[in-house]
C-alpha cells in the first residue's frame, strides 16, 4: 500500500471529509487542545508549510534528516504527546480561536489549495525536520492532519 500524502487525490479527499466532520464539542482522546484550538493549530501548520508563517528551527535529539525519515516514512502513527513548537501552540504563540465555523472553513479551503494548486509555494525548511522537498511537505501535511483528527476520534 502506498504511503498516504496530501498530493494523492484520494488521500486529500479523505482528510477533507474527516476535517469537515469535526464538531466544536468533539471529545479529545489525548492532549490538551480543544477541537477549535486544533483547527487553528492545523491552520498555523498550513501557513508554515506555505511559508506564510515563520517557525524557527528547534534543536532535536537526532539529526534532522533522521527525524524527518522516522516521522514521515516509518509505517507507524505518530504517538500522542508529541510537543509542538511554541509558535504553533495555541496557548503560547499560535493563532487564537475566534469563530469555529469560519476557522474550520478556512482550514478546509487551505488544505484543498495545498493539495490541488501546483503553484502553491512551499517553505524550504521545517523547524524539526529541516530541509523539506515538496513531496515531504505533502506527506507531512497528511500525517500532521491525520494525527490531530485521530486525537478527536476522526
Amino acid at each position: 500500500m502506498p504511503m498516504k500524502t496530501l498530493a494523492r487525490e484520494r488521500d486529500a479527499a479523505d482528510i477533507l471529509r474527516r476535517v469537515e466532520t469535526l464538531r466544536a464539542d468533539a471529545v479529545r482522546r489525548w492532549g490538551r487542545m480543544s477541537p477549535h484550538q486544533m483547527v487553528c493549530h492545523l491552520m498555523d501548520g498550513c501557513r508554515m508549510l506555505t511559508a506564510e508563517r515563520a517557525s524557527p528551527a528547534v534543536a532535536t535529539r537526532l539529526p534532522k534528516p533522521a527525524m524527518r525519515w522516522i516521522a514521515l516514512y516509518l509505517p507507524m502513527h505518530w504517538p500522542p504527546g508529541i510537543q509542538t513548537t511554541p509558535d504553533l501552540d495555541q496557548t503560547v504563540g499560535g493563532t487564537q480561536p475566534f469563530d469555529f465555523a469560519a476557522d474550520l472553513a478556512a482550514l478546509t479551503t487551505e488544505l484543498r489549495r495545498i493539495a490541488t494548486d501546483p503553484g502553491c509555494r512551499f517553505a524550504a525548511e521545517h523547524p524539526v525536520f529541516g530541509t523539506m522537498s515538496r513531496s515531504a511537505w505533502y506527506r507531512w501535511a497528511y500525517l500532521h492532519t491525520d494525527h490531530h483528527l485521530r486525537q478527536f476520534g476522526l
